[in-house]
């Protein structure tokens, strides 16, 4: 079973929905139990960063993801402010520490022409992925005004050009996630996320 983080910040709902047209078991949850029980975790999410570290203390989810995540190596799944997450530093809407399970900050998209947020669709390209296809890797659905920048540039998977090339993927051992949203991003999204859970099984 996946356990798909309840902390209060959005599109849990959509996860859910194309986990389960893949038959891919999972439960919405923020309880301890059910998380330790799980055989992965994804971490969804929209919205401040700050607001999102704020829910996961209130929740008391800190400690038990980073039991599973950090300590029991389980499979972990961040997308859009759940990868942003679990970086050290954020910077929305004021600077905030984060998870602090991968080295980096979260900064705000510094744009001259292309408009902010990065909202729609965008193609994606290579950086050694593992659950890619190609050096080109489709068009994946995003909305963001911060993006994440990593310290150890090797972790990173893929990247967006967005008048500058930002982060849109990054693995480190057990830790996957993606700036973008597998779960609004149609067949290519569906693949991604059914190469994913077979890789992970």
């Amino acid at each position: 079973m996946i356990a798909i983080i309840d902390y209060g910040m959005g599109n849990l709902a959509s996860v859910q929905k194309a986990l389960s047209f893949l038959n891919i078991d999972s439960k919405i949850t923020n309880d301890e139990m059910l998380i330790k029980e799980s055989s992965h975790i994804i971490l969804p999410g929209v919205g401040s960063f700050k607001q999102g570290m704020i829910n996961l203390k209130k929740l008391n989810l800190i400690e038990v993801l980073k039991r599973e995540v950090i300590i029991n190596k389980k499979p972990f799944f961040g997308i859009c402010l759940g990868m942003q997450l679990i970086m050290e530093n954020g910077n929305e809407p004021k600077s905030c520490k984060g998870l602090g399970w991968i080295k980096g900050d979260v900064e705000l998209i510094n744009n001259k022409e292309l408009p902010v947020p990065h909202l729609g669709w965008n193609r994606v390209y290579n950086n050694e992925s593992k659950y890619g296809e190609n050096k080109l890797i489709d068009n994946f659905y995003f909305i963001h005004s911060y993006h994440v920048v990593p310290k150890e540039k090797n972790i990173i998977e893929t990247y967006v050009d967005y008048e500058f090339p930002m982060v849109s993927s990054i693995r480190k051992k057990n830790i996957y996630a993606t700036q973008f949203h597998p779960e609004k991003s149609q067949k290519a999204g569906l693949r991604l996320l059914k190469n994913y859970f077979e890789s992970n099984a």
